[in-house]
């Protein structure tokens, strides 16, 4: 009597419809398929959250940690740990706020600010790359469907 779970196949199985019919499954296959295009296309040393603290800096020079890690969907461990490292790369310095020790007030270096600018235009081809299959109006309605998404899934976790 032979063993049949031993049998091997060369094709891997399709994932099942259960799976398939998921929207958690399918936005873990685009975030993975995601972070391998960008390690590609824009930066292979800086991260998706690296680049979005770095924008959030960009735009509000001065912020705290805190603050910066709810504009960029972080939470603030991880917000301490990505700017830990930034900081260790010479792209953003952080200051002790005069009124308060415990709250790290962020700022781009000057090689943080070219860091940025250089990844900021690959990540705007890439985004191009990303969305190629849709047309402008397609875009808009695609990317205000993400957003709408995003915002109810973040209201979900608030709600648990």
């Amino acid at each position: 009597m032979g063993d049949e779970t031993a049998t091997t196949t060369s094709t891997p199985p399709e994932p099942p419809p259960a799976l398939t019919a998921a929207p958690g499954y399918q936005v873990r296959r685009l975030y993975q398929a995601y972070l391998a295009v960008w390690i590609r296309a824009v930066d292979p040393t800086l991260t998706g959250p690296q680049f979005a603290v770095l924008q959030a800096v960009e735009a509000a020079p001065g912020h705290d940690q805190r603050s910066m890690a709810s504009a960029v969907a972080l939470d603030t461990s991880t917000m301490a740990d990505v700017a830990r490292r930034l900081e260790n790369r010479g792209l953003i310095v952080r200051r002790t706020a005069a009124d308060d020790g415990r709250r790290k007030l962020l700022y781009l270096t000057e090689e943080g600010k070219q860091t940025l600018h250089e990844a900021n235009l690959r990540a705007r081809r890439l985004d191009e790359r990303l969305l190629a299959p849709f047309g402008p109006e397609r875009r808009e309605e695609i990317m205000h469907l993400l957003t709408s998404l995003a915002d109810h899934w973040e209201g979900l976790t608030e709600d648990s």
